[in-house]
């Protein structure tokens, strides 16, 4: 069965939501992240891209209401066994299944937490639920209260991010390797996912990113693959992925030469992940290290050209997105704690002469400061 934590570890987590659903004086939470099932119960799967909700009540029952193709799914890859289907036919509302399951667990009149803030729930499937429940119990928004557990990883969490970082590094290695003049992006991005899939890892929450000449400034994929020219610039983001963990990197690499304004972009941007690295410390804020980042981007000439968000959480995550709340952003007063992940990325894009720099990697929050997860050189590659 592909099950990655023990069931003590996964009773552990659903009893600490059950205590936070208490606090907020909730009866229990339907949840519509894919992130959150995956967390509370194992349970992996896409089938969030159709109607599908997972119950937990403060009483500890537990069920998921999902459709036929994730029965096998959710018995073989989760803890959960009280799984309910909804049938695909003509006019069918899922959303009044999950009623008369709210029905049998006596939840009528009472107050249940909804992860609004979900891929997982549409605008129409919100309709559905809203009106299936209106006058039945109250509905309250809970988004956040899976996400703040998550944000602290237990022994065997970081041990997967570790091991995702592992991956992060050989997908570089084996793209690398491809990465001349004349070199087809197809090709390389082909033997980073290649790495990542030989090496036990997965999917990753979203496209590995490449892009060069101009495309070297655009922060996401897009379709298109061309053939490098002789003297270019590529930026690269991608992110290993096991066991749905991510630690994700970026980098700009040069072909056939480095100008003076690349080398003082790099010199800046590892200045700056630096700073932020140092930033990062049990009782700081992310507001911190957002100024530690701002300054020396500032400082160096940059202020035009960086991105107002310099980082992220990492941890489980599913399409469409890798990236995880919360961000590093000015005055966010979110203070940091040990066991905390995040990407830190340094992206100078100047739209003025389309040079672009962007070296960036993950790190854990020890007790004393970060730990560097990946062993790849931060000096500038000029291919």
């Amino acid at each position: 069965m592909a099950i990655h934590f023990t069931k003590n570890e996964f009773k552990e987590r659903q009893k600490k939501l059950i205590a936070l659903l208490v606090k907020r004086k909730l009866d229990g939470i339907l949840m519509f992240r894919q992130e959150s099932m995956y967390y509370l119960s194992g349970y992996d799967s896409f089938g969030y891209a159709m109607f599908q909700c997972l119950y937990l009540g403060v009483d500890g029952k537990i069920t998921l209401l999902t459709r036929a193709p994730d029965l096998a799914q959710a018995e073989l890859t989760s803890i959960i066994d009280d799984i309910r289907i909804w049938k695909d036919e003509a006019g069918m509302n899922p959303a009044l299944n999950l009623k008369v399951i709210l029905k049998e667990f006596r939840c009528e009149n009472k107050k249940l937490g909804v992860e609004f803030d979900s891929v997982g729930l549409t605008a129409f499937n919100y309709r559905l639920l809203e009106d299936a429940l209106k006058g039945f119990c109250i509905l309250e928004d809970a988004s956040n209260l899976v996400n703040r557990l998550r944000f602290i990883k237990s022994k065997q969490e970081l041990d997967y991010i570790r091991e995702a970082a592992f991956l992060s590094d050989k997908a570089y290695e084996a793209g690398i390797k491809l990465t001349h003049a004349g070199a087809f992006e197809g090709d390389i991005l082909a033997a980073m996912q290649g790495a990542v899939f030989k090496g036990g890892g997965t999917y990753a929450g979203n496209e590995f990113i490449i892009g060069s000449g101009e495309h070297a400034l655009l922060c996401r994929y897009h379709s298109g693959p061309r053939h490098l020219s002789e003297v270019d610039q590529m930026t690269l983001e991608w992110a290993g992925c096991y066991r749905r963990y991510h630690a994700a990197m970026m980098r700009t690499v040069l072909i056939g030469e480095a100008s003076k304004e690349h080398e003082n972009m790099h010199s800046v941007a590892i200045e700056a992940l630096e700073a932020c690295e140092s930033s990062l410390k049990p009782g700081n804020t992310l507001g911190d290290v957002f100024t530690a980042h701002a300054e020396v981007m500032d400082l160096g000439g940059y202020k035009e050209h960086r991105l107002n968000a310099c980082g992220y959480t990492m941890g489980c995550a599913y399409a469409p997105i890798w990236v995880d709340y919360p961000m590093i952003f000015e005055g966010n007063p979110m203070v940091v704690e040990e066991g905390m992940v995040f990407f830190l990325h340094m992206i100078i894009m100047n739209r003025d002469n389309k040079l672009a720099m962007c070296p960036g990697h993950s790190v854990i929050i020890g007790s004393n400061g970060v730990e560097r997860l990946s062993k790849t050189t931060l000096d500038l590659e000029v291919m």
